[in-house]
């Protein structure tokens, strides 16, 4: 799934995927996200608080919190959909954040999510994810969100989106921000585990593995609009993190 690059800007955007024995980095976006674990085990990490989710619980994540998932052993369903489907809730909760994302839905949300089709009516789709809401609210407690540092990471999230295909330096970053370079890539390391520099390769390889499973282009332009100019670089680095080529990583994608 890289479903990151494909939600930004849409009022109603809705997606709903199937997986198994998913695994993804720490990473932000601006839609809610609501996860339900099918089958075995997943650990998701929220704004630092790790949770072990099990068959029937879920964890519904707000927008730009910083989530990562893991798992050998589980299937899940996962929900992606934007504020404005429900901005009465997002609007109500637009500065605080939930003591713990983690909740157990019922069944009846559960089996409505796993019909709601993202061809449904607008009118479908905001009844059903604002009873999920609801539900939610229902079973939580809530804290005020104000953390400065938090802030300049959905800067840096954000930055990386929109010039990734180009320089996108710490240097620029800091000075976009107002902040020192030390400041930034300390607090970007304390916060997500890794380097500036190794995020912005992996969301350029995860953008680049998007393009070569849903385009034709070659494998040179993939990189390009990547923001690699060096397709040495590219052909290293992408081994690197997924352990194929990206000629291996298409055809399997594509089941060749």
């Amino acid at each position: 799934m890289f479903y990151e690059f494909n939600h930004f800007g849409f009022s109603e955007y809705f997606r709903k995927e199937y997986g198994a024995n998913f695994n993804f980095p720490v990473h932000l976006h601006h839609s809610f996200e609501v996860i339900v674990v099918t089958e075995g085990e997943m650990e998701v990490t929220v704004d630092e608080k790790k949770f072990c989710i099990g068959q029937g619980e879920a964890v519904l994540i707000f927008p730009n919190q910083l989530h990562e998932l893991k798992s050998e052993n589980s299937r899940h369903m996962l929900c992606i959909f934007s504020p404005e489907l429900v901005m009465a809730y997002s609007s109500k909760v637009q500065k605080m954040r939930p003591v713990s994302n983690r909740f157990v839905p019922d069944e009846y949300i559960i089996s409505s999510l796993d019909r709601l089709s993202e061809n449904a009516s607008v009118f479908e789709k905001k009844g059903i994810l604002y009873t999920l809401c609801a539900e939610f609210d229902r079973a939580i407690s809530y804290a005020p969100y104000d953390d400065p540092d938090k802030d300049l990471l959905h800067s840096t999230f954000s930055f990386v989106e929109q010039n990734f295909q180009g320089e996108c330096s710490l240097k620029e970053l800091a000075d976009q921000t107002g902040y020192s370079y030390s400041y930034v890539s300390r607090c970007f390391k304390k916060v997500t585990g890794i380097s500036y520099h190794t995020y912005v390769n992996q969301y350029r390889i995860r953008n680049a593995c998007y393009l070569l499973s849903n385009t034709d282009d070659t494998v040179l332009k993939c990189a390009m609009e990547s923001g690699y100019t060096s397709l040495r670089s590219f052909n290293r680095n992408f081994a690197e993190m997924l352990g194929v080529t990206p000629m291996e990583y298409r055809a399997k994608q594509k089941g060749e």
